[in-house]
């Protein structure tokens, strides 16, 4: 099940080249993600209400294309592995006026306490847990 998250690219996003910089999809692909978990039912917010982080271990780009100041695009958002203890997020951003891909990418996270000791969310939270298994592709 993926979602999408639409954003138009501001000016300050650009680089000299007139391109948006590749730092900055980290940061577009962090907005689909915290934009995916509200459309789950499940904000960010609750995570951290309960001691809940999920702190991000790895990401993986590889760009395609590029797009500039005003374009927008849609970053489809969906859950690649689960395992209760970890989880890979995947990514497709594309152009919506050209429909061109203009990156793929994922985010590796693990779910932690406040403390951050890895845990189970299997065991510290089942409705989120299964929520998150109902998503995988």
């Amino acid at each position: 099940m993926s979602f999408i998250f639409k954003r138009k690219i501001n000016y300050y996003e650009t680089d000299k080249m007139g391109v948006v910089h590749h730092s900055n999809y980290i940061r577009f692909l962090e907005e689909a993600r915290c934009h995916w978990l509200d459309k789950l039912g499940m904000p960010f917010s609750s995570f951290e209400e309960q001691g809940i982080t999920i702190p991000v271990l790895g990401v993986n780009i590889d760009y395609k294309h590029h797009v500039s100041f005003d374009d927008v695009i849609e970053i489809h958002t969906y859950m690649k592995e689960y395992s209760g203890v970890r989880m890979v997020v995947g990514y497709n951003v594309i152009d919506e006026k050209t429909g061109k891909i203009v990156m793929t990418g994922e985010t590796k996270h693990c779910f932690t306490n406040k403390d951050l000791k890895p845990i189970n969310l299997k065991k510290v939270n089942p409705d989120f847990s299964n929520k998150f298994m109902s998503t995988l592709e």
